[in-house]
């Protein structure tokens, strides 16, 4: 596993690259359970669909691993289809916004979590680069939780921009913001 790119992780003995994100699902989704605060009920949920997800053939994961294996944070994503069900959901907000072309050609970050013990070290930077960086497609789609937080500051200095806000996910708590960046992602 090299050293990562995007200027490298600020956290000594942290490498990142690529992981088998199926084997490693439950340590992933424990990262994303303290990350993102989910319930075990709600991480039961996303196991099976992050394991659907990584049926895509053209899936990618990479993750951030501390002295003895540990994993300490985690990204994926892979090529947009229109006909993925994130898609289907954020299609009529950025339809209402004029960027529903920003799906066609893109490639989703589907999840990015950083231990909170890790974070603000350029792990997540070095995650997302990294990943983006060895994919085809012109641009990149996510969505993240539509506030002003430490991720959107990231995604924004990366070269993310609104795309559509208030974007209402079935059973989520919060309104999410979709944003897209050109790739490569902007270096600071």
């Amino acid at each position: 596993m090299a050293a990562a790119s995007g200027g490298g992780p600020r956290t000594t003995g942290v490498r990142v690259g690529p992981i088998d994100l199926a084997a490693r699902v439950d340590e992933a989704l424990a990262v994303q359970a303290v990350a993102f605060g989910l319930g075990a009920e709600e991480i039961e949920v996303r196991r099976h669909i992050v394991l659907r997800h990584l049926d895509h053939p053209h899936a990618r994961a990479l993750g951030a691993l501390a002295p003895g294996d540990r994993l300490v944070g985690f990204v994926y994503g892979m090529p947009n289809e229109r006909g993925h069900w994130w898609s289907t959901v954020v299609e009529p907000y950025l339809r209402a916004t004029g960027s529903a072309h920003w799906l066609d050609d893109s490639f989703v970050v589907t999840e990015l979590h950083v231990h909170p013990d890790f974070q603000n070290r350029g792990l997540g930077r070095a995650l997302i680069t990294t990943l983006t960086d060895a994919v085809p497609q012109p641009r990149s789609i996510l969505s993240a939780i539509d506030t002003d937080s430490p991720a959107r500051g990231l995604y924004r200095s990366l070269g993310y921009q609104d795309l559509a806000r208030q974007v209402v996910f079935p059973s989520a708590p919060k309104p999410y913001a979709v944003m897209g960046a050109p790739l490569p992602l902007r270096r600071t």
